[in-house]
């Protein structure tokens, strides 16, 4: 699954992607793609971003589904970290794979297979045994272009060693932004070189939007057409700044910059004590024997904590030629089966979930307490716009780290934003 969620397209894939839509229609009467039928068997091209150990279990999971559909053939495709230049230009010569990885759903949708039919009249999907909020993630317009497929909630992991030395309580479910910025101040100890907490040099904002809807807030209004009042207003003002004060305060300190170490690393280490981020550094903190714990992120006073969802799922092109032998395909992605050999992100099936326990699980169960509390829908896909504000908005967010005013850095951004809006 994708770290980050939100990346800005090159002009070419713009202009690659509005050419496939001009020529939709043609490719319909003409087929699309060139997955096609070799000595008798159905060919189906499914695109992935996964490398390495990951792209083994894609291969593997193409091999089962042969085995129980022998009359095809799965071709696995690994674009790796070119998968978006890669889909766009396939997609602009009308030679789209069958079945592909997919996230970022406001620019592909027109050249995906709408699949809520699908999945109201197939009872095999077991549509009932999804976390209902992953569907917020693939819907256009209330349409589902893709099945979820795997996912993330973000959590605050904390350094147990370092709370017990300190002589802080451990974190606990419930608990508040003032005491979180209270055990940071404690926790930070500059002749170690030790901070409570670690906040990225480069802050994508997508990954900001729980702690903001936490404090009752938003970057965008929920139609999607306003900004004014909502990028700028209070309640995001005050949740950003939060966390550039701590950096201002020498409680926090910036990571993963130019010629620093990732705040992973820096949590390995022992040298900050809390650090918030999805499921993917836990099997390194593992590794690396770090004693530590999960927890959901604080809350507001008043407030329900809200969380945002890091979502893979999967899609059908349009004009596949072979959209039932896909539509199989994309239903065994999904099973019980291949959900089980997937490691790189969280169970998406409540039948996994409970039957192994994870929402027990002491160093999971925060994860899925956040996905229950996973209800808004993020910014980019309630505009279409979204990708050019948000490199305005992280300018902003990275200038408020560095100690700029957090109102008059978010005004500026929705200043400069205001023409995509016209």
């Amino acid at each position: 699954m994708k770290k980050t969620l939100v990346l800005a397209l090159t002009g070419s894939m713009v202009t690659a992607l509005a050419l496939s839509g001009c020529s939709s229609k043609q490719g319909e009467a003409q087929g699309g793609g060139d997955s096609g039928s070799s000595g008798g068997k159905v060919t189906l091209r499914f695109a992935t971003w996964d490398t390495g150990d990951l792209l083994k279990i894609q291969e593997t999971i193409a091999k089962n589904f042969e085995a129980k559909h022998p009359n095809v053939k799965v071709q696995v495709e690994a674009y790796g970290d070119g998968f978006d230049q890669k889909l766009a230009a396939s997609i602009g010569a009308n030679n789209a794979p069958d079945v592909m990885y997919m996230w970022d759903f406001p620019t592909y949708y027109k050249n995906l297979e709408p699949l809520d039919e699908r999945m109201k009249s197939d009872a095999t999907l077991k549509q009932d045994d999804f976390y209902p909020g992953l569907f917020n993630y693939v819907k256009i317009d209330e349409t589902a272009y893709g099945i979820p497929a795997g996912f993330t909630t973000r959590v605050m992991y904390y350094n147990k060693k370092l709370f017990d030395e300190a002589g802080v309580p451990q974190p606990k479910e419930g608990w508040t932004w003032d005491e979180f910025k209270s055990a940071v101040q404690k926790l930070t100890n500059p002749a170690k070189k030790q901070y409570g907490f670690g906040v990225r040099a480069e802050n994508d904002p997508y990954d900001l939007q729980g702690i903001v809807w936490s404090n009752g807030g938003s970057f965008i209004s929920d139609d999607g057409k306003t900004i004014e009042g909502y990028m700028n207003g209070k309640p995001a003002v005050e949740a950003v700044g939060m966390i550039g004060d701590l950096v201002k305060a020498k409680t926090a300190v910036i990571v993963g910059g130019k010629n620093q170490q990732s705040g992973d690393d820096i949590f390995k280490a022992g040298k900050i004590a809390m650090w918030e981020s999805g499921i993917w550094p836990l099997d390194g903190f593992k590794e690396a024997k770090v004693d530590f714990g999960t927890v959901s992120m604080p809350v507001f006073p008043g407030k329900p904590v809200k969380g945002v969802i890091a979502e893979s799922a999967v899609s059908m092109s349009k004009n596949s030629k072979h959209k039932e032998e896909a539509w199989e395909f994309i239903k065994y992605y999904a099973s019980e089966e291949a959900i089980k050999l997937r490691t790189s992100d969280l169970p998406v099936r409540k039948s996994i979930v409970e039957g192994n326990k994870l929402d027990q699980d002491p160093v999971y169960k925060a994860f899925y307490t956040m996905l229950e509390a996973s209800d808004n829908t993020p910014a980019f896909l309630l505009s279409p716009k979204w990708n050019e504000v948000n490199r305005n908005l992280t300018s902003a967010i990275n200038a408020i780290m560095l100690g700029q005013n957090a109102q008059d850095s978010m005004d500026t951004a929705v200043r400069d934003s205001q023409k995509f809006f016209k």
